[in-house]
């Protein structure tokens, strides 16, 4: 049986949607800063691929990763982080925005949430984003291990 997960490669970070790879089908990875969203995309390819940091808000750009010719899991910036200057995490917010809405390849959305933290308000602004697409939402709950017994 294929693993495309197994294949998959890093192909390219984007700042503009123009930029963004043509592309049949993707699911992107969205969450708070420091969820564990790169994370999750390195447990799925089986090897860290995704750049991982413990400081919430490295990842600022949308990255593709690429399991075939034109079908990708995407790494997209965290959300809520309090420390970034309005003006660094403002573009980041109108690219968030404007893929979720436009990107037609997008076939769905993980939601990454932190299984210690309830669901917020931001969490609830980008369900409320994504719900006019139709398209699919899983919430995928991360860092199950640093709860206490």
């Amino acid at each position: 049986m294929p693993q495309p997960f197994r294949s998959a490669i890093f192909l390219r970070s984007v700042a503009a949607l123009e930029q963004a790879p043509a592309s049949s089908g993707e699911i992107a990875f969205a969450g708070r800063s420091n969820t564990g969203k790169s994370s999750a995309i390195n447990a799925l390819i089986g090897r860290k691929l995704a750049q991982v940091s413990k400081t919430p808000g490295r990842t600022r750009l949308i990255n593709y990763f690429a399991l075939g010719a034109d079908r990708f899991l995407v790494d997209l910036p965290g959300y809520g982080y309090a420390r970034v200057p309005a003006a660094t995490r403002a573009p980041w917010e109108k690219l968030l925005g404007a893929y979720l809405r436009e990107r037609a390849s997008l076939r769905g959305l993980a939601l990454v949430m932190d299984v210690r933290h309830p669901l917020t308000e931001l969490d609830r602004r980008m369900l409320d984003w994504f719900r006019p697409t139709g398209k699919p939402v899983h919430i995928l709950l991360t860092k199950a291990d640093k709860l206490s017994r």
